[in-house]
């Protein structure tokens, strides 16, 4: 057999491998773990939008999302107004918390898109890498459901919608109670 038609048949065959593999893979993504679920929830501190300190851990007590956002992210731009309506759902009743921690991103541009696209809650815009790194952020949009006590409850790796987040929220307060 020659050698040009040797190696094409390799190909071929290191192709058709492929192809099975990923034809016959679970392609349902987990969207809901990580190694931090179920852990104590690593530090969020840092200083909002407005100037003020934000500390998780005097989040005790009360539900928080901790969402991880950048403006030029285009699913974190697509989530923002289901992030906004979850936000205003839960505004009165007060049972659950929401902060975004920018993520690469410049305390200007951050504020210029809350102002625009509103989102009244806690936005943490400086020194924030370290905040990703303990989180084990690898990339933007990333949302984390902390529980009263201060533990990580779910992850969701993308962008959230109101009623997913509703649903996490509901499923992990049954959990612990």
């Amino acid at each position: 057999m020659n050698p040009i038609r040797m190696t094409a048949l390799a190909v071929g065959l290191v192709l058709g491998l492929l192809i099975l593999v990923f034809a016959t893979r679970d392609t349902s993504r987990d969207r809901m773990t990580t190694h931090l679920v179920g852990a104590v929830a690593p530090a969020v501190v840092g200083v909002t939008l407005d100037g003020s300190e934000w500390d998780l851990d005097d989040q005790r007590g009360r539900w928080v999302v901790v969402n991880f956002f950048s403006t030029t992210c285009v699913p974190c731009i697509r989530e923002h107004p289901e992030l906004v309506a979850f936000a205003a759902a839960h505004a009165e009743a007060d049972d659950v918390r929401l902060v975004t921690v920018a993520f690469d991103d410049s305390p200007s541009a951050v504020a210029a898109f809350f102002a625009r696209n509103g989102g009244d809650w806690p936005v943490l815009t400086v020194d924030t890498g370290r905040v990703a790194v303990d989180w084990g952020v690898i990339g933007v949009p990333e949302s984390y459901l902390v529980t009263p006590s201060g533990h990580v409850a779910a992850k969701v790796i993308g962008g959230v919608e109101m009623d997913e987040l509703d649903g996490l929220l509901t499923r992990a307060m049954a959990a612990i109670s």
